[in-house]
């Protein structure tokens, strides 16, 4: 998980912002644009210039995240500054690494044949990951240096002219960041690049041949306009296996039998409502909440989705405990936070069972599993799982004394839930007690999670 992107690399890749701020508006107009951008008021006096530059080291360091977000989606971005921008932000999510070794293998397996399906499909990914126009001057030249111009003319225009290797190494790919590298995967087995789905699942078992030997493959993980969707998962732990079925929203344990052991398939034996059961297959972007919507609108047979928005947030809501006012207050904020976006945005599943066991734990004993259930549950893109749990006195103590047995046995749980691939955020009750305090705090928490995630959505306001 995230450990936040190198700040001061950050603020020296924006140093052009107040020439951009000062270029594009008038002295009247300048607050208002610092303002739309996340900046501190400029002072009333000086340049322009002079008075953006005063808005930006105004801004703290902890801001500098939301604003290379909001610069990332100017229209005359260089694209220089673009992947640079991209490269600091993409390196907090620590993104899965693939050696340089394994990239040549890669590239000297994989037939450009199989990519170039079209060239102006293979042209517009190559120009959301990389630098083509790198001698802007070379068209005024007409000295055919610039690489956009050497890619038509070795790779379009003549086939068999360069290897996959020599475009690679042209690009630039074998210096490249881990998280454009992987994106450059996942863009060359995608339909709008390669609209064969065949020639998807040949280039992305080529390419597997060779990442498992560090142990990361392209999984298939869903379907887009019935072509397959790949996506670059680790192998190593829970994160590169595809859920089957999701247990949440109980009010009491379920009584569960499988009705089908080799297919995995449960059913709920007695008061079925009690629990849901989310059963479909997961898509790229994890689950959510419009996933859950489809989900229980079609299952419930609900004419609009109206109600099965209002519906299905109630069912929710009603299963988490009453006598944890905090854990309310977590489901509360993450909605009324995003509001509408939240139809885009990771579904928050409460009361999750992790583990089930048709035997009590005074009938386990002492190796019986540590936690069964999770308090929430979200399932992000690119396999990501995170569980958030809210730690009220009962975690850490025993009748109102400090009882270091169950505080160890939770921090044990941690380890075995993160070994397994899931990472874990603990929320202590005090926390989310004052409604503007929890706001803050979750507000934070989660515009850092869903960056770090690669989870797209507009900046929350203070």
């Amino acid at each position: 998980m995230a450990t936040g992107p190198d700040l001061a690399t950050l603020r020296e890749i924006l140093g052009f912002v107040p020439s951009m701020i000062s270029e594009s508006n008038t002295h009247k107009a300048l607050a208002d644009a610092c303002k739309q951008l996340g900046l501190p008021t400029p002072v009333s006096e000086g340049s322009k210039y002079e008075r953006a530059r005063s808005s930006f080291l105004a801004l703290p360091d902890v801001g500098l995240p939301q604003l290379a977000e909001r610069v990332l989606v100017y229209e005359h971005l260089d694209v220089r500054t673009r992947n640079g921008i991209q490269d600091v932000l993409w390196a907090a999510a620590h993104p899965l690494p693939i050696s340089k070794r394994v990239r040549r293998e890669i590239a000297r397996d994989l037939d450009l044949e199989y990519l170039v399906h079209g060239a102006r499909r293979f042209e517009a990914l190559l120009d959301s990951l990389w630098v083509l126009d790198d001698n802007p001057f070379a068209a005024l030249l007409n000295d055919g240096s610039n690489l956009r111009t050497r890619i038509h003319r070795h790779v379009f225009d003549n086939p068999g002219d360069w290897s996959t290797e020599e475009l690679f190494e042209s690009l630039g790919v074998f210096e490249a960041s881990d998280r454009r590298f992987s994106l450059f995967l996942e863009g060359m087995t995608s339909a709008d690049v390669v609209p064969d789905e065949a020639a998807q699942r040949h280039i992305a078992t080529t390419m597997n041949r060779h990442l498992r030997t560090e142990s990361v493959e392209l999984r298939e993980a869903g379907t887009d306009g019935g072509y397959p969707v790949f996506f670059l998962v680790s192998t190593k732990t829970a994160t590169s296996k595809r859920p089957k079925n999701i247990v949440f929203a109980s009010r009491s344990k379920p009584d569960i039998r499988i009705v089908d052991a080799v297919n995995n398939d449960i059913e709920i034996v007695g008061n079925a409502e009690d629990v849901l059961v989310y059963d479909r297959p997961l898509g790229a972007d994890g689950v959510r909440w419009r996933d859950l919507q489809v989900w229980w609108k079609e299952t419930r047979n609900l004419r609009s989705d109206a109600e099965a928005k209002s519906t299905l947030y109630k069912r929710l809501r009603s299963s988490l405990p009453a006598e944890s006012p905090p854990q309310r207050l977590l489901y509360d904020l993450y909605h009324e936070l995003f509001g509408t976006a939240v139809y885009d945005l990771p579904a928050l599943l409460p009361e999750v069972w992790l583990h089930w066991d048709p035997k009590t734990v005074r009938m386990r004993g002492v190796q019986a599993m540590l936690r069964f259930r999770m308090d929430f549950l979200m399932l992000l893109p690119h396999g990501l799982r995170v569980v958030l749990e809210v730690d009220g006195m009962h975690h850490y103590a025993r009748n109102g004394h400090p009882d270091p047995a169950r505080y160890a046995g939770n921090m044990r749980a941690d380890r075995e839930l993160k070994l397994s691939g899931y990472e874990v955020f603990r929320f202590g009750s005090v926390e989310l007690q004052d409604r503007h305090q929890a706001r803050e705090t979750l507000r934070h928490f989660f515009t850092d999670l869903f960056r770090s995630a690669g989870v797209e959505v507009s900046p929350l306001p203070a």
